[in-house]
């Protein structure tokens, strides 16, 4: 059984890494939800679609108050997540369960390794 307090955790989490680091709370919110807490990782992309929207918001406000949001850049992007966002749930829910997961895990192994290289080589380009 999921305990409001380990959702709250979670929220926490999530809102904090994705306010300070720029990152997306399901990257956070969708781990937890599965591993964490037992939940359908379809159900819990679902969940943390829905749980951003509020995290979103505040840390938009936060970040706009120092005048870090280019605004010119909101709306084309907003307008090709949208319609990515639409294709992405169509094919997230015809998706084999355990493929879904594989392709997340696979994401984040991605972005991870993305970053390390991001760290490594300029470090190699400075000698």
């Amino acid at each position: 059984m999921i305990t409001v307090i380990a959702l709250i955790v979670a929220g926490l989490a999530a809102g904090a890494l994705a306010s300070s680091l720029g990152i997306g709370g399901g990257v956070v919110f969708v781990p937890v939800l599965v591993v964490g807490l037992g939940l359908e990782q379809a159900v819990a992309q679902g969940t943390s679609l829905a749980v951003i929207v509020p995290t979103a918001l505040i840390g938009t406000y936060g970040h706009t108050r120092y005048k870090r949001v280019d605004w010119r850049a909101v709306a084309p992007v907003a307008l090709g997540g949208a319609v990515g966002a639409l294709i992405g749930a169509r094919a997230a829910l015809a998706a084999d369960p355990l493929l879904l997961r594989r392709l997340f895990a696979l994401l984040l192994v991605a972005l991870a390794a993305r970053l390390v290289w991001g760290m490594i080589r300029p470090a190699a380009t400075d000698r």
